[in-house]
C-alpha cells in the first residue's frame, strides 16, 4: 500500500476548521430550524396573508441575491482548495471575489428594505413582514460578520508565505460562510417560493 492510499481514511474523516465552528454551525442550525418552524406554524394559520403579502415581494431581487451567494459559495470554496493546494495568491482572488458578491447581496437587501420601507411596509406591517424583516435581518447580520471574516482571511492569505497558509482557518471561514448561504436559500425559497 502506498503512502498516500495510507492517507486516504484519515483524509476521509478530516473534519474542516476547528471544531468550535461546528458548534456554532449546528447552533445557529438549531435557532434557525426554530424560527422557520414557527414561520410554517404561524403561515399555516393564515395562509391568505401570507400570500397576498408575499406577492408584494421582489422574486428578481431574491433570484439575485441567491445567485450573488450561491456564486460566492462557489469563490470561497475554490479558495478553500487553492489553501490546501499552497496557491494564496489565487485564494485571495477568489475570496475577493465572494466578499464582492456578498457585498453586492447587501446592497441589494438595503435597496430592497427601502423600497418596503418607502412603500410604507414595516416590521408592523403585518406578521409575514414582521417575520420577513427580522429573518432577513439577522441573515444579513450573519453575511456581515461572514464579510469580516472573509476580510481577515484575505489579509491573513496575503500575509502568509505559500507553505505557511492558514487552512484550518480558510475551511472554518469557509464553513461559515457556506453556513450563509444555506441560511438564504432556505429563507429565499420560505419567504419568496412557498405557495
Amino acid at each position: 500500500m502506498s503512502a498516500a492510499e495510507g492517507d486516504a481514511p484519515a483524509r476521509a474523516s478530516h473534519l474542516p476548521g476547528e471544531a468550535g465552528i461546528w458548534v456554532l454551525i449546528l447552533g445557529d442550525l438549531g435557532v434557525f430550524a426554530v424560527f422557520f418552524a414557527t414561520f410554517l406554524v404561524y403561515r399555516a394559520q393564515d395562509v391568505a396573508l401570507y400570500a397576498t403579502s408575499q406577492q408584494t415581494l421582489q422574486r428578481g431581487l431574491g433570484l439575485l441575491n441567491t445567485g450573488l451567494l450561491l456564486t460566492s459559495s462557489l469563490c470561497v470554496a475554490l479558495a478553500v482548495v487553492d489553501v490546501r493546494e499552497r496557491r494564496p495568491a489565487r485564494a485571495v482572488q477568489l475570496l475577493a471575489a465572494a466578499f464582492a458578491c456578498g457585498a453586492g447581496f447587501a446592497v441589494s437587501k438595503a435597496f430592497e428594505w427601502g423600497a418596503k420601507i418607502r412603500a410604507g411596509i414595516t416590521l408592523n406591517t403585518d406578521e409575514f413582514y414582521s417575520f420577513y424583516f427580522m429573518f432577513t435581518g439577522i441573515h444579513l447580520l450573519h453575511l456581515l460578520i461572514g464579510l469580516g471574516v472573509l476580510g481577515y482571511l484575505m489579509a491573513r492569505l496575503r500575509r502568509a508565505e505559500a507553505g505557511a497558509a492558514p487552512v484550518s482557518a480558510m475551511e472554518a471561514g469557509g464553513a461559515f460562510w457556506h453556513l450563509v448561504d444555506l441560511l438564504w436559500v432556505v429563507l429565499f425559497a420560505l419567504l419568496y417560493l412557498l405557495r
